[in-house]
């Protein structure tokens, strides 16, 4: 593992390990943070799977009422009447957080009809058609916020696991390193200082000893 480049003085060590303590802290937080979007991404994707199965399921129940408006009474008809009545629909997304993610939280809204049709000459399946097609609607959006969310967790829990990979493998060794490489370099460098004075002292009373 390749150290940092730094000089190996006393000043660099101790800057180094307090470094590496709030390195070792930050690293602890995001691992907590990833094991929470992991637990959160899990149980959303297991309500995605549950909305997405009930989609799946009563797209061709609501398909089947308009098929059956057309054919007990006309396409034309049907067209008309689904003209007369049609509705404005407002979407509102609002955000919230969620582990630090903001994710949306769609409302949805109609508003007033433009008509009316003819219960004569249209079929009751029509009614059924209408109505069940406002109801599954909010599952689709349901199942589009979900789907939105779990983007956003993926991509948070990818961004994050980055974080924790740099600091477990890249930056905590790097910095561990480092301290040993100044904390070496320093024992070297106090051990010769030691050696040198020791030096010195035996040449003075050396020195003494000839003069005395």
């Amino acid at each position: 593992m390749a150290k940092l480049a730094v000089n190996p003085t006393r000043m660099e060590l101790l800057r180094l390990r307090k470094r590496l303590v709030v390195a070792r802290r930050g690293h602890k937080l995001l691992k907590d943070k990833l094991d929470g979007l992991m637990k959160e991404f899990m149980e959303l994707a297991k309500a995605y799977r549950v909305h997405r199965m009930a989609v799946d399921d009563e797209l061709p129940g609501v398909l089947k009422f308009f098929v059956l408006a057309e054919i007990t009474s006309s396409r034309q008809i049907t067209e008309n009447a689904l003209e007369s009545t049609k509705q404005e629909l407002f979407l509102t997304v609002r955000r919230r957080r969620l582990m630090g993610v903001l994710i949306p939280k769609i409302e949805a809204s109609f508003g007033e009809a433009a008509g009316t049709y003819s219960f004569i000459h249209t079929s009751p399946e029509l009614d059924k058609a209408i109505t069940s097609l406002k109801e599954f609607m909010q599952e689709l959006l349901k199942m589009a916020e979900l789907e939105e969310t779990i983007r956003l967790m993926s991509s948070e829990i990818e961004k994050t696991r980055r974080r924790v990979n740099a600091l477990e493998y890249t930056m905590i060794p790097r910095m561990e390193e480092t301290i040993k490489y100044i904390t070496t370099k320093l024992d070297e460098m106090e051990r010769s200082n030691t050696s040198r004075l020791m030096k010195i002292k035996a040449m003075r009373i050396a020195q003494e000893l000839q003069n005395a």
